[in-house]
């Protein structure tokens, strides 16, 4: 039987998505919008604050990351059925209207919904990728016309190990296990063992809560590495928040960030956030056929390493050297001081350097503000900043070794035309013009700052460089003449 290509499977189709006011849920909304021949997209998107899910939604179909479906398919936005509804709640919150009318109707389910704080609380982080999971999986196992459903997890779900392969591997408790221990207050520190964070430990748990369901459903699981910015759709270099190298860079970029742990020659494993989104859609079309040929229900559910350190790695040295290139090209206006960093690999010189260039920078900052009137900020956004790079160091300096053999068999077996609409093959990727779209996407998304002011901006920077060598100066003669003083003091 012939397959059909990845577009029309989903031909009429009714698309549920959760976390679709995440990152990767609106480049995947985006993307099956205005290549795929659905029916609607359904989004699952919970009350926040004084907005309710519709006032939320209509502003975040307004970004111009949907300007390009915006030109193309004016009315798309009739094509998206909101639906209020919550994760963490049993039912996920659903009126009896909409439960009933998703178990009638939904076709497909992607699961991009998680909190991605690795230092989430445990309570709150198990609230949101476990229940939530088990939640979705309950309303799933009922639906009528189910074809497929795909589960996001991360490359890093089993971190502690050193090879990760395609494949499900033991978790020290099960889901019911985990809420017990929540209940009678066990430290966190003692349930997560191994794991370096609240967040890989949460989706390892949830995907072998996915293996052993007794509710066997047309289920694969979708383990993305670093998302970064888009490669080329909608648009190049396209991206939203401060999360993994984004921050660092940014941080660099704008002289608030002057030293950093010294991860030059380890792999940095970033994927493209459009590729992300093709690799996704295409093992929901995998998931679909699979199941379709099979009259095995009992099926254990396949799993998906998207990572690029296999066919196409790239160091953190090479990322950070390529950013920085930009940068002397057209360095942001908004720049605080000029843009250099100091790396270090012992902890020691690293609190040493962080006190020297950011901590006494910092205070200084600050007493002007107060003398100024205003609040200090400078010490609390250089703890935030620093907890931050803490947080991601064992995600740069820890190597693993992964299988994305499923992910490569996947590829082979488009054909051409699903290839071209749904790239995500990272072989002879081209990291250099990439790593440009990301310096200004960054300088754009991130900075909100435009071409138009590059010439200003380089001017400024000039002034930044003399500054910066002046103080380096006064630094080295400060620093030779406490020497000379101390000489004559001992002979």
């Amino acid at each position: 039987m012939m397959e059909t290509g990845v577009a029309e499977t989903f031909r009429n189709g009714i698309v549920l998505i959760t976390g679709s006011t995440g990152f990767l849920g609106k480049i995947l909304t985006e993307k099956l919008l205005r290549s795929c021949p659905v029916k609607n997209i359904v989004v699952l998107v919970r009350r926040k604050k004084e907005l309710n899910a519709s006032q939320r939604v209509a502003k975040i179909y307004q970004q111009t990351l949907f300007d390009r479906i915006r030109h193309e398919k004016p009315d798309f936005i009739k094509s998206i059925k909101i639906i209020e509804g919550n994760l963490e709640e049993s039912s996920l919150g659903l009126s009896l209207d909409d439960h009933d009318w998703m178990i009638e109707n939904v076709n497909f389910v992607f699961h991009c919904a998680a909190t991605v704080k690795f230092n989430e609380t445990l309570e709150l982080a198990s609230k949101i990728n476990i229940q939530g999971t088990e939640h979705l999986l309950a309303l799933a196992s009922k639906m009528k016309n189910l074809k497929g459903f795909v589960h996001v997890s991360t490359a890093y779900s089993h971190c502690p190990r050193k090879e990760i392969k395609e494949e499900y591997y033991t978790v020290p408790v099960t889901v019911t296990e985990l809420k017990n221990m929540l209940v009678d207050n066990v430290p966190t520190a003692e349930i997560i063992e191994d794991w370096p964070n609240t967040y890989t430990f949460t989706k390892a748990v949830a995907e072998n809560m996915i293996m052993i369901n007794e509710n066997r459903l047309p289920i694969s699981i979708f383990r993305p590495s670093i998302i970064g910015c888009t490669e080329s759709e909608p648009e190049p270099g396209w991206l939203e928040n401060m999360n993994g190298p984004t921050g660092l860079i940014s941080g660099v970029m704008v002289g608030f960030l002057r030293t950093a742990p010294n991860i030059g020659t380890n792999i940095t494993d970033i994927i493209p956030a459009d590729y992300t989104v093709n690799a996704l859609i295409s093992v929901m079309w995998d998931t679909v056929n699979r199941h379709k040929q099979s009259n095995i229900v009992n099926k254990v559910p396949k799993i998906y390493n998207y990572v690029s350190c296999v066919e196409s790695p790239l160091t953190w040295g090479r990322y950070i050297r390529e950013m920085h290139d930009q940068y002397y090209v057209a360095p942001p206006l908004q720049s605080m001081w000029y843009g250099f960093y100091i790396l270090y690999t012992h902890f020691m010189v690293g609190s040493i350097l962080r006190f020297f260039l950011h901590r006494i920078p910092g205070a200084f900052m600050d007493l002007l503000l107060i003398l100024c009137g205003k609040s200090p900020k400078m010490l609390r956004m250089y703890a935030k900043t620093e907890s931050m790079v803490d947080l991601i160091y064992e995600f740069s300096t820890k190597q693993w070794k992964f299988d994305n053999t499923n992910t490569r068999q996947l590829w082979l077996s488009l054909s051409k035309d699903d290839r071209n609409m749904f790239q995500f093959s990272l072989k002879s990727f081209d990291w250099k013009s990439y790593i440009e779209s990301y310096y200004y996407g960054i300088r754009k998304h991130i900075l909100h700052e435009d071409l138009s002011n590059v010439k200003e901006a380089l001017s400024k920077n000039k002034k930044l460089l003399r500054l910066h060598q002046l103080c380096v100066v006064l630094v080295i003669y400060i620093t030779f003449h406490l020497c000379w003083i101390f000489m004559n003091y001992l002979f």
